[in-house]
């Protein structure tokens, strides 16, 4: 196997798993927790750097066409610098069916940009991961997916919800 075809694999098979926590969380516990520790948010910040860090660098981001203007610059602030929480005026949390629709989304695109990537080149694309090659870079996402994955499933878990361990995956729906 093509270490290309086992990264297409993994991020398959790790949004599916972030998918299966969302489609199952309880609406109560949708938007519980203490930002930025909120059900919604981890699974939003889950999708949203997969989607970044899938692509060869910075420059190469192409921001999904169903994302909330003005909710982004909020979600990375400290949460110390925005106690209590509060969205900009005319911006709402996503949605379980809005999150689910940016998992689909970059679940479409994972093949196509994984089959881009330079995979050889010793820099990752982006400023603040220095010393680092694409390849381990590619790791690292999926290993920031399943971390948040895993917060998620913990969290479901407390409420005697099972979530699916999904070990390979060729996409959403597949």
């Amino acid at each position: 196997m093509e270490i290309r075809d086992a990264l297409k694999e993994q991020h398959h098979a790790g949004l599916a798993m972030l998918a299966d926590c969302v489609e199952k969380c309880p609406e109560s516990t949708w938007t519980e927790g203490k930002h930025p520790r909120t059900f919604w948010r981890i699974a939003f910040h889950a999708a949203f750097f997969t989607h970044l860090y899938m692509g060869q660098n910075e420059e190469a981001f192409q921001p999904w066409p169903g994302r909330k203007e003005g909710i982004h610059q909020r979600l990375w602030s400290n949460p110390e610098e925005v106690e209590p929480f509060e969205l900009p005026e005319g911006a709402e949390i996503y949605l379980r069916n809005e999150i689910l629709d940016y998992v689909r989304f970059i679940d479409g695109i994972v093949d196509s940009t994984v089959d881009q990537l330079d995979l050889d080149s010793d820099e990752t694309g982006f400023s603040w991961y220095k010393n680092m090659s694409k390849l381990s870079h590619q790791l690292l996402n999926l290993r920031h997916l399943q971390g948040h994955v895993g917060q998620l499933s913990e969290l479901l878990m407390a409420l005697e919800i099972d979530t699916n361990w999904i070990s390979k995956s060729g996409g959403l729906g597949k």
